[in-house]
C-alpha cells in the first residue's frame, strides 16, 4: 500500500472542501466504513493510488435510525449490523435488516456502513485484480476482459457503456461505432445513418479511403479477427447518398450569417455540413474545376470512385450549401480581407498541395506524384514509360505506383527510407501492390540522379541504416559502402506534400510552413478565422481532417453566436441502458470475404463493391459491442429498490433507482449522507434470498428482493429487484404485472421464472444464472403465503 496523508474531517462541508480542491477524483478518496476502500489501497488495483484519503467515520452525527411520519432515515455512517439489529427495521423494513444480515461475516458487519455498501466499486475479478493487472473499461481501459475470459459470475441481461470501446478511442473522429453497429444489428439502418452522420458527414468516402484505425483496435483481433467496420461504414454511406433527401436536409431555419470555406476538401466539407446543419449561410471556394479536394483529385478511382465524390457534393448543395469553383483564394477581390468583409466568419482548409521534392542534382527531371495523379484525374492518361520508378513508401505513393502499372508502365518499382515492416502504408495497400506486380525495395534512400542528354536513365541508391535518431527525429543514416542502380525512363516523387500558403495575409501567423492555430477552438491570430486540417497538421488521414472541420464548426457557431462555450459536465453514464450483443459473437468465426468487383484492373472501375445487406447484417453479428458485463453486487441495493428509497446526498436527493443507473453516481466533492425509505403504505411479504457459493464472505451470485401483497390469496401488487445479475438492480417489471391477479401455485411460479429470463443475453460461460433467478423466483412466490 503506498503513502497517503489521512484527514479526520470534523463536518461534512471540510470533506466536500478538501475534495472541491483536489486535482482530480484520483487524487483522493474517502473512507466510510473502510472494509473497500483499504483493500483496493492494498491491492494497488488503480493506476494510480490516493494522496489523501478522508475519514468519514470521525464527523459526529452520521449514524442514526430515525424514524418520522413519513419515512425512516438512516444516516449514512450507520454499520450494518446496526441495521440488522434495529427494531424498526426489522418490523417495517425487513427486506433491509434481511439483506444486510447476509452481507459477509460478523466482523465486516459490524465496520461496514451503509453509505459504504452503496457506494463500494464493481467486485469484478477483472477490476479487482492486484496492481490493475486488467486496466478495464471501468478504470479507464478499452477491454472487457469479461467479455471473452472467465465471465461465470458477470450480467446475464447485458453490459453498460461506462467508457468508450477500444474502436471508438481510436476512431480520431470519434464515432461512436458500438452504437450504429447495434442499430444495424436490430435493423435500425436510418437510426445508424443518423449515429454516424452526427461525427462524420461523408461516411461514403471513409468506408472506402480510411485507415480504418478502429479495426487495428478492435478487441476480436486476439480472438479471431476484427470486425469489418469501414465495411459497414462503407454500406451505411451508401446508404445515406441513395436517401440523401431524409438525411442531409436544408435546416428549416436560416441564419442572417454567413460563412466562407476555403477548400473543398474532407475538413472543408465536414466544416461546411455541421455550419449548414446550425443554420449559417454556407459557401465553399476551390481553384479546381470540381469540388472534392484531394478526394476527388488525389484518390484513384479504382479506390474512390469520381461519381461517389459527385452524389456527396450533389447531396451538400441539396442543403443549401453553395460551391464557387476555379477560384484562388489570393488574388484581387478574393484576399483573406475581402472575404473577411463579405463573410462573418472564414475556415481555411487548403489542404498540402504542394509537392516535396529531393535535394539532388538534376531534382528537375523528377515529376511531382501529386500533379501525376491530379493529371490523370482530369483524363491525361498518357503512358508514364516503361520503367517507372516511386520515390516513396506512403499511401500516396502506392496510388501513383499502382496508377503507373495500370495505365500502361511495364515495370514499376518502389523505393524507401523505411524497412518492409515500418512502411508508412496501410499493410494491405501494399500487399495490393505486390500482388500487382510492384517491385518493393525498402531500407534505401536516393543519392544521384542518373541522366544521359538531358534524359532520365535511372537513379543510384545507398543503403539507409537509420531512418530517426534517437530523440525521434527524422535523420536518416547511409551506408554508402551498399549501392543500388535502379534504371527507369520515369522517377516520380511521393515523398511527403506541403502546404501552399501563397494565399496567406502576411497577418496570418504561420510556423514551419503550416497556419497555426488554437489546438482547441482551430481559431487564428486573426478574428474570425478559422483553420483546420492537413494546412494546419501536415498530412494526416481523412477522418482526421473531418474531425477538424466539425470542431471548427462547433468554434464558428460560439464566435458567431456569441454564445459562451460549454462547460462539460462530468459525463455519466446510464447503466440501465444495457448494451446487448447476440450470443453468437463469442464464438469464433472469420470476417465476411472482401467483396470484389472483378479482374478489371483499369483506374475507373472500383477495385472493391459494397456489401449487400445480408452480409453486413452477418458481419455486424460479430461485433461484441464492448461494454462493462460487471455487475452491481451490493446485497442492500435491490432492496433500497424495492423499497423505494432516496439517497440524500450533500448535493440532491435521488431515488435509489437513479443512483444505481448512473456512473459515476456522485459527483467529485459530493457525499452521500442518508438513505430515506418512504413508510410502506400496506402491508406485504418481504423477502431478500440471495445464492452464493458460501453462506459467509461471499457476494451474490443472483439475489432477489421482494415486497409481494396478497389479499384472499392473490397477488394485489408485487415489487421483485433481482441483484448480482446486470450492471444495476434490476426491477423486474414483466413478473410484477404478470403476477397481479394470480394465485401462489407452482405453475404461476414457473411461469414468472421463464418471464424474468427471457430478455436476458447471457455470456459464453454464466447461461446457470438464468436457472439461480427462475430458482429464486418460484421460492420468493411459493413462500408469500407463510406466515
Amino acid at each position: 500500500m503506498k503513502n497517503f496523508t489521512h484527514i479526520a474531517a470534523t463536518s461534512l462541508k471540510q470533506a466536500e472542501s478538501i475534495l472541491a480542491k483536489a486535482k482530480d477524483e484520483k487524487s483522493v478518496s474517502v473512507i466510510a466504513g473502510g472494509t473497500d476502500l483499504l483493500g483496493t489501497l492494498k491491492d494497488q488495483i488503480h493506476p494510480e493510488s490516493p494522496e489523501t484519503v478522508i475519514d468519514l467515520k470521525t464527523i459526529p452525527g452520521l449514524s442514526y435510525v430515525k424514524e418520522d411520519k413519513s419515512a425512516l432515515h438512516i444516516g449514512a455512517l450507520t454499520t450494518l449490523q446496526e441495521i440488522v439489529t434495529n427494531k424498526a427495521i426489522g418490523e417495517k423494513f425487513n427486506v433491509l435488516a434481511q439483506a444486510a444480515r447476509t452481507v459477509a461475516s460478523p466482523q465486516i458487519r459490524n465496520m461496514g456502513t451503509i453509505g459504504g455498501n452503496i457506494c463500494q466499486e464493481p467486485r469484478c475479478w477483472y477490476y479487482r485484480a492486484p496492481d490493475n493487472q486488467f486496466h478495464c473499461l471501468r478504470k479507464g481501459g478499452t477491454k472487457c476482459g469479461a467479455i471473452l475470459g472467465d465471465n461465470r459470475y458477470h450480467s446475464i441481461f447485458g453490459g453498460a457503456r461506462v467508457a468508450a470501446p477500444s474502436c471508438t478511442s481510436a476512431c480520431p473522429g470519434n464515432i461512436e461505432i458500438g452504437t450504429y453497429m447495434g442499430q444495424v444489428r436490430d435493423g435500425e439502418i436510418g437510426k445508424a445513418a443518423e449515429t454516424l452522420l452526427l461525427n462524420n458527414p461523408i461516411p461514403a468516402m471513409t468506408g472506402r479511403v480510411c485507415p480504418h484505425l478502429c479495426e487495428s483496435a478492435c478487441n476480436r483481433n486476439g480472438f479471431d479477427e476484427s470486425v469489418s467496420i469501414r465495411e459497414a461504414e462503407r454500406f451505411l454511406g451508401d446508404y445515406i447518398l441513395a436517401n440523401a433527401a431524409k438525411f442531409m436536409k436544408a435546416p428549416k431555419k436560416q441564419l442572417a450569417k454567413k460563412v466562407a470555406i476555403i477548400g473543398s476538401g474532407p475538413a472543408g466539407l465536414s466544416a461546411a455540413f455541421y455550419l449548414r446543419k446550425l443554420g449559417y449561410r454556407v459557401t465553399v471556394f476551390d481553384k479546381m474545376p470540381e469540388a472534392g479536394g484531394m478526394l476527388r483529385y488525389c484518390i484513384p478511382g479504382y479506390r474512390l470512385p469520381n461519381e461517389v465524390v459527385a452524389k456527396q457534393i450533389k447531396a451538400l448543395e441539396k442543403m443549401g450549401i453553395t460551391f464557387e469553383l476555379n477560384t484562388d483564394i489570393g488574388k484581387k477581390g478574393k484576399t483573406l480581407r475581402d472575404l473577411k468583409k463579405k463573410f462573418t466568419s472564414v475556415f481555411l482548409a487548403t489542404g498540402t498541395w504542394r509537392q516535396k521534392t529531393l535535394k539532388l542534382e538534376k531534382s528537375e527531371l523528377l515529376t511531382s506524384g501529386m500533379d501525376f495523379l491530379v493529371n490523370i484525374e482530369q483524363n491525361k492518361k498518357q503512358p508514364p514509360g516503361d520503367k517507372v520508378l516511386v520515390i516513396g513508401g506512403g499511401n500516396v505513393a502506392v496510388d501513383v505506383a499502382i496508377s503507373a502499372l495500370r495505365i500502361g508502365a511495364k515495370e514499376v518499382t518502389m523505393a524507401c527510407l523505411e524497412d518492409r515492416k515500418t512502411m508508412p502504408a496501410f499493410p494491405e495497400d501494399l500487399e495490393q501492390a505486390v500482388r500487382e506486380g510492384i517491385k518493393l525495395m525498402p531500407s534505401f534512400g536516393p543519392h544521384q540522379i542518373l541522366e544521359s542528354k538531358g534524359k532520365l536513365t535511372g537513379m543510384e541508391f545507398v543503403r539507409c541504416t537509420k531512418v530517426f535518431d534517437e530523440q525521434g527525429r527524422f535523420n536518416p543514416s547511409f551506408d554508402l559502402t551498399k549501392k543500388e542502380i535502379v534504371k527507369a525512363d520515369r522517377i516520380i516523387l511521393a515523398i511527403g506534400q506541403a502546404a501552399d500558403l501563397d494565399f496567406a495575409d502576411k497577418t496570418l501567423k504561420t510556423d514551419r510552413g503550416l497556419i497555426v492555430v488554437d489546438p482547441v477552438t482551430k481559431a487564428t491570430n486573426m478574428a474570425g478565422i478559422f483553420a483546420g486540417g492537413d494546412v494546419t497538421s501536415g498530412p494526416t488521414s481523412v477522418i482526421q481532417a473531418i474531425a477538424a472541420g466539425r470542431k471548427a464548426a462547433a468554434s464558428i457557431d460560439t464566435f458567431l453566436s456569441g454564445k459562451k462555450p460549454k462547460i462539460v459536465p462530468i459525463p455519466r453514464v446510464n447503466l440501465g441502458d444495457f448494451i446487448e450483443a447476440d450470443t453468437s459473437c463469442y464464438s469464433k468465426c472469420d470476417r465476411a470475404a472482401t467483396c470484389t468487383s472483378g479482374p478489371s484492373k483499369s483506374l475507373d472501375c472500383e477495385d472493391h463493391c459494397t456489401w449487400d445487406a445480408g452480409v453486413i447484417q452477418s458481419e455486424v453479428q460479430r461485433c461484441m459491442n464492448c461494454a462493462c458485463v460487471a455487475v452491481n453486487a451490493s446485497d442492500l441495493a435491490p432492496a433500497l429498490v424495492a423499497l423505494d428509497a432516496k439517497i440524500r446526498t450533500t448535493k440532491q436527493v435521488i431515488s435509489a433507482a437513479d443512483f444505481f443507473a448512473m456512473s459515476p453516481n456522485l459527483d467529485q466533492d459530493e457525499i452521500v449522507k442518508e438513505i430515506e425509505i418512504p413508510k410502506q403504505k400496506k402491508p406485504a411479504k418481504q423477502s431478500y434470498l440471495k445464492f452464493r457459493v458460501r453462506n459467509s464472505i461471499d457476494f451474490p451470485i443472483v439475489s432477489l428482493a421482494s415486497l409481494l401483497e396478497l389479499n384472499s390469496g392473490q397477488f394485489v401488487s408485487a415489487k421483485m429487484v433481482l441483484g448480482a445479475v446486470a450492471p444495476i438492480p434490476l426491477r423486474i417489471e414483466a413478473v410484477e404485472k404478470f403476477l397481479k391477479g394470480k394465485t401462489a401455485s407452482e405453475e404461476v411460479a414457473e411461469e414468472a421464472g421463464e418471464i424474468a429470463v427471457k430478455n436476458a443475453k447471457p455470456l459464453a460461460k454464466n447461461r446457470f444464472k438464468m436457472q439461480i433467478v427462475k430458482a429464486l423466483i418460484k421460492k420468493a412466490i411459493l413462500e408469500s403465503n407463510n406466515e
